[in-house]
């Protein structure tokens, strides 16, 4: 079977790039693709590391942080995943200080997915950057490409969230568990469903349970405590 190199060198030249380029680095740069060996190579590497990982949690966080470092484009710090992982790539993952993730993250890295600083997942989120061809006869030849995820900084999704290409979720937003997002959501914003909508902006919630929250904090003796400003992270 052809690997879709256009030779044997492995790089594959088209209108849409000046200079030959490898399959894996068309995939990077989010140009058209077909799979050969080397974009397999990052596959198995990747199902290799985030089973190491999984096993490593099991005995010691600082191997397992260390397995995620080899892995990973960037592990913040602070970061913390919960297993399982499932990732395309890998390195074109790139996780912020402090974010939390849940258990059964799926991020499909064939580009760049950008998870922002103190931002939460939870469990069975799915990044999906990949894209492919509405022509069947395409498909079918294995053409691929991918359009890159940004999810800002202090961002949360809920359970079960779904992201699909080229989106952007701006800082601050929380996202409904379930959600299909498939359109850019702007900070600070509140949205759900499927397709996932605004509803209203973080601020108004926060105003509806300012009174609950305010209980919260007394209850956990942290009324008057320095709380750190995240205003210059949110962009407000």
């Amino acid at each position: 079977m052809s690997d879709g190199s256009g030779g044997a060198s492995g790089r594959a030249a088209g209108p849409d790039s000046a200079a030959p380029r490898t399959q894996l680095e068309r995939r990077t740069a989010g140009l058209p693709y077909v799979g050969d060996a080397e974009v397999a190579d990052r596959g198995a590497r990747a199902l290799a590391l985030t089973q190491q990982y999984r096993e490593a949690m099991l005995r010691d966080h600082d191997e397992a942080r260390g397995v995620l470092a080899t892995l990973l484009g960037t592990y913040g710090e602070g970061a913390h995943i919960v297993p399982p992982l499932f990732v395309d790539d890998g390195a074109n993952l790139h996780i912020g200080d402090r974010v939390f993730i849940n258990a059964g993250l799926t991020a499909l890295d064939v580009v760049p997915i950008h998870i922002g600083a103190d931002s939460q997942l939870g469990p069975n989120v799915q990044l999906l950057a990949p894209t492919h061809p509405i022509n069947p006869e395409l498909r079918a030849a294995g053409v691929e490409a991918g359009e890159p995820i940004t999810i800002e900084d202090g961002v949360w999704l809920g359970g079960g969230v779904i992201v699909t290409p080229g989106v952007t979720i701006g800082a601050g937003s929380v996202v409904g568990a379930g959600a299909v997002v498939t359109r850019s959501i702007p900070p600070r914003s509140v949205a759900v469903g499927n397709p996932a909508r605004v509803i209203r902006s973080v601020d108004e919630q926060s105003d509806r349970e300012a009174a609950r929250w305010a209980a919260t904090a007394d209850a956990l003796g942290l009324a008057g405590r320095d709380q750190p400003d995240l205003t210059p992270r949110f962009g407000v």
